[in-house]
């Protein structure tokens, strides 16, 4: 890469790290810290849409070793490690650097909760039912049933007096705000994308998405989409992005002929309409479009009016399976390469039982890293293997 792009990369990068959207509303005050099944005596304070908790506090309740220095504090758990230094930046294990905004108050180290999802915790936030929750998945209770359970535990409490603004203060983007993800806000875009579904487990991949405040586009099966046809009106309701991907998914088949791959995309079509009322023109070939969706086909496929999207993210989830380690350490890594040069995240997943394991952490570091979630239209300029943009 030429010396010239090395520094804009470097430029893009250093400005990405400050950006993206808010994700509490918050407002001030105080409000009792939930890890897993028990309500702490840890209160975290609201400051500038961000919520702070003591560092040490924090590292006890989740078992983290604490060790150096106040200049220079090192958090470590299993999952992952952070360097936290004096002027409110800290350092990740892969060397990223991340504003904190940390700051003192009655003499305790105050840092956000952005940081949980670095050590494998999830965050929960429900405003409406004062819940402010860590888990680690090995909870019983879910947050409703949580929030029900200590409803008296968790009932606000306004401080004494206000709690001192961060210098500086930026935004916990660990825990979505409403409308946070709302098409034509500023910051960086993440694409999700579900291949070969829908299947038994989309339900439960769809309500992690909803969890999380997140949106996916999901490119489907004809005969699955005959399978699980609540599946796809469920897609449709909560405004998830619809795209095809075929019927065999076999090489021999689709690739027979280009009027082959054309018709398989049709009768996808065809089947999505049938269940959802719904069309599209958003496709991605069966195994990727290199090297079998050649340009005879692409003249074919495309001059039908269709839009080819591939990725730039490959969790190769098919592959690893349940090692779920595997499959979120291959997409942060390729995503942290994107991120540096100002790049969106087309991140390839598929539609599996396995996958709903690893999601979480996925989404976590996502927001984490100031990403939101929007879906693939077909106004946008296509992503693919040919650089074909029709």
């Amino acid at each position: 890469m030429p010396i010239k792009k090395l520094l804009l990369c470097a430029i893009i990068f250093i400005i990405a790290l400050g950006t993206g959207p808010g994700a509490l509303a918050a407002g001030s005050g105080e409000i009792k810290l939930g890890v897993n099944d028990s309500v702490t005596d840890i209160r975290a304070v609201s400051v500038e849409y961000t919520f702070y908790v003591p560092v040490r506090e924090l590292a006890e309740k989740l078992k983290l070793s604490l060790s150096g220095t106040p200049e220079d504090l090192s958090l470590a758990g299993g999952a992952g490690s952070l360097k936290i230094l004096k002027e409110g930046k800290g350092i990740m294990e892969d060397g990223t650097e991340i504003s904190l905004g940390t700051f003192t108050s009655g003499g305790k180290l105050m840092v956000p909760l952005k940081i949980v999802p670095l050590f494998g915790y999830s965050v929960s936030y429900k405003p409406d039912q004062h819940l402010l929750r860590i888990t680690d998945g090995t909870q019983s209770l879910d947050d409703d049933a949580f929030a029900a359970k200590f409803k008296n535990e968790l009932a606000p409490e306004e401080p004494a007096q206000p709690a001192p603004s961060p210098s500086p203060a930026v935004p916990d983007s660990s825990v979505p705000a409403p409308n946070s993800t709302k098409p034509g806000t500023q910051g960086k875009i993440v694409y999700l994308t579900f291949d070969d579904g829908p299947s038994a487990t989309t339900g439960q991949l769809l309500d992690i998405l909803e969890k999380h405040g997140a949106k996916a586009t999901f490119f489907m099966l004809g005969p699955n989409i005959g399978r699980y046809p609540g599946q796809v009106k469920r897609m449709v309701k909560s405004e998830q992005g619809l795209g095809l991907h075929g019927i065999t998914h076999m090489k021999s088949k689709f690739y027979a002929s280009p009027p082959a791959a054309l018709k398989e995309m049709n009768q996808d079509n065809a089947d999505l309409g049938a269940v959802s009322g719904q069309s599209t023109k958003l496709i991605r070939t069966p195994y990727g479009s290199k090297p079998y969706f050649t340009k005879a086909f692409r003249d074919k496929v495309l001059g039908s009016g269709y839009r080819l999207w591939d990725w730039n993210v490959d969790s190769l989830d098919w592959k690893y399976g349940s090692a779920g380690d595997s499959i979120y350490n291959n997409v942060v890594s390729q995503v942290s390469k994107l991120d540096k040069c100002g790049v969106a995240p087309v991140i390839l997943m598929h539609d599996q039982k396995t996958t709903l394991k690893v999601l979480p952490r996925i989404l976590d570091y996502l927001q984490m890293k100031g990403y939101q979630y929007e879906i693939i239209t077909s106004d946008l300029k296509p992503v693919n293997f040919w650089h074909d943009t029709r």
